[in-house]
């Protein structure tokens, strides 16, 4: 077995790498640190994070650089401030023992002042940002004139975060005869054309498949309904009692409603977003990194950089959109050879994504079953008895208060204190599941629903919804989802398909949940204008009146279809005029609205026509 100091290191790195407790290298470290030593050149390499790619090149450029010139030798650029910081930890841990190293992070967020003072003392090795690079270079506090050492890490994000035209100013600025690492989990064509423009005749290195995901990490999906998705992220997280874990979510919206969601469920958790300041950014880090968060929520852009030891699951709350960002999640665990679980919450239109994913990382899949409530519980009450059972007694500090516990427990048997100890802590599993629903969703169920977690089939209320803004009102589809969650207390994940139409609207949900947008819609106001919700049938439905409670019929016509009448409530449930059936087409006329009766307002409408005489 191949140990570091075969590499061909120097003692001062070799008794820092000791020092870390490093043993032997990673497969990148293995094929790039003794190349790089020996033939310093332009190299590509192709590894998934959490393969060590740091060492790969920090120990080379330790090991290289001349620490008694002041002016920096090295330069390394990465996508995050939370990636740079953890490269300048990595590199100032390498060096410790080298007299007068210097590494110094440049990162947006963060007083420029302050950075470019850390610099003026002598610098060694630059750790940069590309924006606050550039930055550096315009206001001409930063002489790249002696740099013989380019780092590009991460540079598919890089890419993907739009900072083609930054780093292509920044490779200007240095010599020419200077020596470019390209480091990359992919190798789409953008980065090829930066290896190809500013690279001669690099060396290529290549740990695993293209776009493939480490051999130890396990992946799963569960399949559940649209609205079930956050339900099923608390029961998989409860079912992992000792879990540490990452949840992605798309966008930074989602990501701190599913962080203030657990919180206030009781979940040690929080978020990590492009809003948060960068004080509030490092104050969530530390914490997840000593442990005193268990959930970290993130978006992708902000997960970069996270190296953390022993992350045991990533969990995709929602599939990203590309597989290379699968990729780079999933990295985030099972990292320095340790194993590590990838699961995703999908939904039955997303298997195709799964699929997709499966061919490209070369790696399948495995469905499994969201837990139910008696096994969620049990999995609790044998972690609960194994943390008493390891719990380390400090009995000099408790000596003087055990005669009057003792006596207090006296009449305890044995058995019956066990039940109570338990009993104290899983009480509140026992309640909360106590006939839980199984979140799992049957396909053959679900290939009859027009949408993931709304079924429209015959014979139930509509879950689909007209409401009386739209276009015209300023309103597109998300902000009108946002405006029916706050109206009604659901999810963004409650509100399914939205049709926003120049005077109108339609919007779905579950039927079941739809009398909770029926109550949370009375009395709203959208930009001082009354709102007004009426149950839907489709875009042309047909429907009676009559009876104690107030028949359900369809509105009328949709745009280019008339429907075959409203409806008429009931004295009990709306009004006594129903309407009558529309024509069909573009001109058809609507019929009479419905009116409301004293002890209830109908929420309904008589029959609409065509959309040149809809009745609003």
């Amino acid at each position: 077995m191949t140990t570091f100091k075969e590499l061909g290191l120097d003692d001062q790195i070799l008794q820092a790498i000791t020092d870390l407790g490093f043993e032997t290298p990673t497969p990148i470290q293995l094929k790039a640190i003794p190349h790089l030593l020996g033939t310093p050149e332009d190299m590509v390499g192709l590894a998934q994070t959490g393969t060590g790619k740091t060492a790969a090149f920090g120990l080379p450029i330790c090991n290289m650089i001349d620490f008694n010139n002041a002016k920096p030798e090295a330069l390394v650029i990465c996508p995050t401030r939370e990636l740079c910081l953890q490269i300048t930890r990595d590199l100032q841990n390498f060096t410790k023992y080298k007299s007068g190293a210097n590494v110094v992070a440049i990162y947006g967020g963060a007083s420029i002042e302050n950075q470019v003072r850390e610099m003026r003392s002598g610098v060694n090795i630059i750790v940069a940002t590309p924006g606050r690079m550039v930055d550096m270079i315009e206001r001409r506090r930063v002489n790249l004139d002696e740099i013989k050492f380019v780092v590009l890490d991460e540079a598919d994000e890089m890419l993907n975060m739009g900072f083609k035209e930054d780093l292509d100013k920044i490779l200007q600025q240095t010599p020419d005869t200077k020596k470019t690492w390209l480091f990359s989990a992919t190798m789409p064509n953008e980065v090829r054309r930066i290896a190809k423009n500013y690279m001669e005749n690099p060396f290529e290195i290549t740990v695993g498949r293209e776009n493939s995901s480490a051999d130890n990490i396990e992946h799963q999906y569960y399949q559940v309904s649209a609205r079930d998705r956050y339900l099923a992220l608390k029961r998989i997280v409860d079912y992992y009692p000792e879990i540490f874990g990452i949840v992605f979510c798309r966008t930074k919206a989602e990501t701190q409603e599913i962080a203030e969601k657990l919180i206030k469920d009781g979940y040690n958790a929080d978020a990590l977003h492009g809003d948060l300041s960068q004080a509030q950014r490092d104050y969530v880090m530390n914490r997840y990194r000593n442990r005193h968060l268990q959930i970290l929520v993130a978006t992708d852009v902000a997960a970069r950089g996270i190296d953390v030891d022993s992350v045991t699951h990533v969990v995709n709350f929602n599939l990203p959109d590309d597989v290379e960002s699968y990729t780079h999640r999933s990295g985030r665990t099972a990292r320095a050879g340790k194993s590590g679980i990838s699961l995703a919450i999908v939904t039955q239109k997303e298997i195709g994504r799964v699929r997709e994913i499966e061919r490209n990382i070369n790696k399948r899949f495995t469905l499994k079953l969201v837990p139910n409530g008696d096994e969620v519980c049990e999995k609790q009450l044998f972690h609960l008895v194994k943390n008493i059972h390891d719990a380390v007694v400090n009995e000099e500090d408790i000596r003087d208060y055990l005669p009057p516990i003792t006596e207090m427990l006296k009449d305890l048997s044995k058995e019956d204190l066990i039940k109570k100890m338990v009993s104290t802590d899983f009480n509140r599993f026992l309640d909360y599941y106590r006939d839980s629903p199984d979140l799992n969703m049957d396909p053959k169920k679900q290939r009859e629903q027009r949408r993931d977690g709304i079924d429209l089939s015959r014979g139930e209320i509509s879950g689909r919804f007209f409401i009386n803004i739209g276009d015209m009102d300023g309103l597109d589809k998300l902000e009108l989802r946002d405006f029916v969650v706050h109206c009604t207390g659901l999810t963004n994940d409650d509100v399914g398909r939205i049709d926003v139409k120049d005077k109108f609207s339609f919007f779905e949900v579950e039927p079941r949940i739809a009398p909770m947008v029926v109550e949370g819609f009375q009395n709203r106001y959208y930009n001082h204008r009354k709102v007004r919700i009426e149950v839907s049938e489709g875009r042309g439905g047909s429907g009676s009146g009559g009876g104690s409670r107030g028949g359900r019929g369809g509105y009328g016509g949709g745009e280019d279809r008339g429907g075959r009448g409203g409806y008429g409530g009931g004295e009990d449930r709306g009004g006594y005029r129903g309407g009558s059936g529309g024509g069909s087409g573009r001109r058809s006329g609507g019929g009479d609205r419905g009116f409301g009766s004293k002890s209830s307002p109908s929420y309904g409408s008589g029959g609409g026509g065509g959309r040149k005489r809809r009745p609003f």
